[in-house]
């Protein structure tokens, strides 16, 4: 099966609460005898194994988030997600899902979550669950608002429920008008009531809440609300540093609308959580995992579109070894790299080693020798982070250039007598550059990772 449309990204996550890819394949639905079922299967694209067989039980809570992941949990703290190249092939798969359950297809999730214990379990049943009424969205009733979220983070089902309600009466907008209203009034108890409703919405977990605050409409409203913390003497001004000072250069124009409004959201949900965001207890940091989640895949699709996109990473590369290229615009075009090295940090080591061989194909080496060498202090620093990266990863490949190098290029020009100048050379007092490029050399010297059955020259 070759159908873009189907094909997707195995995903589980692990016991530190990170996605491990698992490979990339095409996914299907069909009956198996065995499991006396309509099953989920996906096979390797590249050899056509059985990366998953999953039955669709009738009360297992699927998922569907962002419009090309489903995601859902098999046994206790065994989490898979697909995340799908097309929208079109999410949808199929989702209401194959529904038909088998007998759902709406329209839903988000196709089951109620099952509570974590039996006390709450016993709690929650006691008097029927009823659904949860949230109180007029008025200021006067913010106090209730709030306190009626914050008792609720203890139940899973309550959290349920309580998302559930405030996502169908579009509560999170109903509650930015209020902030707007607030904020005209300078009523300063309002806005750390809706700081502490906002800091506990996040806690409730739910991909779909998300996705309405990080809405291009809403996201600065909502970094608004979190400005209010009632323990600091005055508001902080997160949207001041994000609309000012945070200011994005697009070092070659984007023109996928798609890859430029996901690289936005990124760094301002990204911002959210680091900075933004209290630091979180033990307690709630478990409580914020569909954030990091969210945070992750979209870099993991930041990554694919930008590597996919060969014109654009052409004409980055083209530009970046031009000598005629104005200092500032070769400045730019490498901490944009740097970035996007960073991004590939969450990528899996099979589809690592594709993003490093996409650059190395494009010429980053080459690249690397002009713009290590380079005067401008961040030009130089993100370059070296860039070099850092690739040697960890794949010291070969820097090793078998640099080989090459030796019978076909000048001595000044070669990469490693580059790397070995540019330490030397280095005018940092604390000598930052130079030991970090004393570590890349220690890596590209060590036979312990020099691969003899490959390539004997390495250890000659």
């Amino acid at each position: 099966m070759t159908d873009t449309r189907r094909r997707v990204k195995l995903y589980a996550l692990n016991a530190d609460r990170q996605w491990d890819d698992r490979g990339t394949g095409h996914v299907s639905s069909s009956y198996v005898d065995r499991l006396k079922g309509i099953s989920l299967l996906v096979r390797a694209e590249s050899d056509g194994s059985l990366l998953l067989e999953s039955k669709i039980q009738p009360d297992t809570a699927y998922q569907k988030q962002q419009d090309t992941l489903i995601v859902w949990s098999e046994g206790d703290n065994f989490d898979l997600a697909l995340s799908f190249q097309e929208k079109l092939g999410c949808d199929e798969i989702w209401e194959k899902i529904c038909q088998v359950q007998g759902k709406d297809p329209s839903v988000e999730i196709t089951q109620d979550i099952v509570e974590e214990s039996e006390d709450e379990r016993f709690d929650d049943m006691s008097d029927s669950a009823p659904p949860i009424e949230l109180p007029s969205c008025e200021l006067s009733r913010l106090e209730d608002i709030s306190e009626l979220i914050s008792n609720c983070l203890s139940s899973p089902m309550r959290k349920e429920k309580l998302a559930a309600a405030i996502e169908s009466e579009g509560y999170i907008r109903k509650l930015i008008n209020l902030f707007h209203m607030c904020e005209d009034l300078e009523s300063t108890e309002g806005l750390h009531h809706l700081y502490d409703i906002f800091k506990n919405i996040f806690l409730l977990n739910k991909n779909v809440l998300f996705e309405v605050m990080f809405s291009d409409e809403l996201i600065f409203d909502v970094v608004g609300c979190l400005e209010y913390d009632p323990a600091s003497p005055t508001p902080k001004r997160h949207r001041d540093y994000l609309r000012q000072q945070a200011k994005f250069r697009e070092a070659i124009p984007i023109k996928n609308t798609e890859l430029l409004s996901k690289i936005h959201q990124t760094f301002r949900v990204q911002y959210i959580q680091d900075v933004v965001l209290p630091t979180p207890s033990v307690f709630e940091e478990n409580m914020l995992s569909t954030l990091s989640s969210f945070i992750f895949f979209n870099k993991v699709e930041i990554v694919s579109l930008v590597q996919e996109d060969e014109k654009f990473l052409t004409e980055l590369f083209t530009m970046l070894t031009d000598l005629n290229t104005p200092d500032s615009k070769r400045r730019d075009l490498v901490l944009f790299l740097k970035e996007f090295c960073n991004y590939s940090q969450n990528l899996q080591p099979q589809a690592k080693e594709s993003f490093y061989k996409t650059l190395t194909t494009l010429g980053i080496l080459p690249a690397l020798e002009i713009t290590l060498a380079m005067d401008d202090q961040k030009t130089k620093t993100a370059s070296i982070d860039i070099l850092t990266y690739i040697v960890e990863f794949s010291p070969s490949v820097v090793r078998e250039y640099t080989l090459q190098q030796a019978s076909n290029t000048d001595e000044d020009q070669m990469l490693l007598n580059i790397i070995i100048e540019q330490m030397i050379c280095d005018t940092d007092p604390e000598l930052g550059g130079a030991v970090q490029l004393m570590g890349v050399l220690r890596i590209l010297l060590d036979p312990e990772n020099m691969l003899a059955s490959v390539n004997k020259s390495e250890k000659n």
